[in-house]
């Protein structure tokens, strides 16, 4: 896959940036807890960082249809190294305010939401349509490696040079994406941005295209599903470590990197699964998989049971999420990509979202484990679906029969 000079070039910067965007998470958080040592302004922190995306990610969806997807990467990426800049400043100078930390991470996730669907359907303009799964894989590979490379240097960049310097080397890394942004030459036959229509017409057809398109409203209703039922049990790890396996913060962070590791085998398995697979039956038999390794993990007496539980349920979720997304990429056409991408987003990101705050909720009220096995039960009855319906999500899709 790297030997496809675009989607290489762009990997090597990408990999470089998502390491920087985990390093200033961790940063972004540890600031906050020392100007006010408040868990409630580490939720607005986050809430601030994702909101962007359930306001405009159906915007940024049309707005990626209308112009080069290459150049709104650029420039999002390129305002989002301006707010990181920003965080820098804010902090070498000892004037950082939860003001300004809310307004900074407001701006860098209005940055992300409007560089989510550019970025998502720029890849099938990298790669040859027969290399799209395994470009989908390495993006979830790249990703979940930078989640463990970016905490262990934001840990040892915050105690060696300063909670400032994480900032600017978060800043220093959309660097080298846009040096690779700027590297990447398109085919010159890529299908040019459509402007006959509103942005308001071209909202409506996106909308219209995913709730009337049966095969695609499928992957959604499962994306949603995931999202409220089985994501959030991440959010829940450090009840479960310190309540029912009595591991503490050490216990968190095996639970927390076993996720990580399945997720990343499960990019590199679906790396090589050839397009000619059964991706749809597959689907369906890894949302299964999750709803199993959800019920196996609450089950769990002891954390020697649940650590493999959790590896599987990386494994599964993160090969569900890509599953998806690669058939999204295979049946939906250039020019309505970016709208469909950016509604997947907004489930993608705002699904978990909600769905902690409910399971947390159920958690106070009826302990830890209830809420896990009914969202394995949801899971575990939208897969059966999926796979009765496998034939017609297929056709709806138009994958060809060896792809079902």
């Amino acid at each position: 896959m790297l030997r496809v000079r675009n989607y290489g070039i762009y990997t090597a910067g990408n990999a470089i940036s998502l390491i920087g965007t985990w390093v200033q998470r961790v940063a972004l958080g540890w600031l906050t807890w020392e100007l006010t040592g408040s868990a409630i302004w580490l939720g607005l922190i986050a809430f601030a960082d994702l909101v962007p995306t359930i306001i405009f990610g159906p915007i940024a969806g049309a707005v990626a249809d209308r112009v080069n997807r290459l150049t709104m990467t650029r420039i999002s990426q390129s305002v989002a190294c301006l707010a990181a800049a920003g965080l820098f400043v804010l902090a070498a100078s000892g004037s950082a305010t939860m003001a300004g930390l809310l307004a900074l991470t407001a701006i860098s996730g209005t940055a992300v939401a409007f560089n989510q669907p550019a970025r998502l359907a720029l890849i099938s303009s990298l790669v040859p349509r027969a290399h799209l799964p395994a470009a989908v894989a390495m993006n979830s590979v790249t990703f979940n490696l930078a989640r463990f490379v970016g905490p262990a240097v934001a840990g040892m960049t915050i105690v060696t040079l300063g909670v400032a310097a994480a900032f600017a080397l978060n800043a220093a890394s959309y660097l080298a994406l846009l040096v690779a942004l700027r590297w990447i030459r398109l085919d010159p036959d890529e299908p040019k941005p459509r402007r006959g229509n509103s942005l308001r017409a071209d909202l409506v057809e996106g909308f219209r295209h995913v709730t009337t398109q049966p095969g695609l409203a499928a992957l959604f209703a499962l994306t949603l599903t995931a999202g409220l039922c089985a994501r959030p049990v991440i959010e829940l790890l450090p009840g479960f470590a310190d309540a029912v396996f009595d591991a503490g913060a050490m216990g968190l962070a095996w639970l927390t990197s076993a996720v990580g590791v399945g997720a990343v085998l499960a990019g590199v398995w679906l790396g090589g699964v050839p397009q000619s697979s059964g991706l749809t039956r597959l689907l369906g038999l890894l949302s299964g998989a999750t709803a199993l390794a959800l019920a196996l993990f609450a089950l769990s007496g002891t954390l020697a049971l649940a650590l493999p539980a959790m590896v599987l349920t990386g494994f599964a979720m993160s090969g569900t999420g890509i599953l998806t997304q690669t058939m999204i990429h295979l049946s939906v056409e250039h020019g309505l990509r970016g709208r469909v991408l950016g509604m997947y987003g907004i489930l993608h990101r705002g699904g978990p979202a909600l769905g902690a705050l409910v399971m947390g909720a159920l958690a106070d009220l009826f302990g830890l484990h209830i809420p896990v096995l009914l969202g394995a039960g949801l899971v575990l009855a939208m897969a059966i679906w999926i796979l009765w319906r496998r034939r017609a999500i297929a056709a709806a899709l138009a994958l060809a029969p060896g792809r079902l």
